[in-house]
């Protein structure tokens, strides 16, 4: 009976140990810049204006998700990593850039909203 629990105690702190080594791993430079302008994707259309740029922005944003789960699945080492999340970071940032312009020059404004101290 004894042995039964000192081998479970092994088997619980083997266990244990992966996975607290996968979270004291540190994230690349690259996926927190790509976290990033994933969380600067815009949900809504601007103005509420559901044009053809606006779906060709969501569109693009979808298949820029799915381009970087392909390299991610194709990447043999932490550079093709990097290299994948370096360019979907910069893909999300640009066709971003491209919407915004296109309505801005439409007379619409990204919504902002501005903290101050009072």
């Amino acid at each position: 009976m004894n042995k039964t629990i000192l081998f479970r105690a092994a088997v619980s702190v083997m266990a244990a140990v992966p996975a607290g080594a996968a979270l004291a791993v540190p994230t690349m430079y690259e996926h927190e810049v790509a976290r990033g302008e994933e969380a600067r994707i815009i949900e809504s259309p601007i103005g509420g204006i559901l044009n053809s740029k606006w779906y060709d922005y969501r569109i693009n944003v979808t298949e820029t998700r799915k381009e970087l789960a392909s390299d991610l699945r194709h990447a043999t080492d932490i550079e093709d990593q990097r290299d994948a999340y370096s360019e979907y970071a910069s893909e999300l940032f640009q066709e971003r850039g491209k919407y915004v312009k296109y309505m801005s020059k439409r007379g619409y404004r990204v919504p902002q909203v501005y903290l101050e101290s009072l």
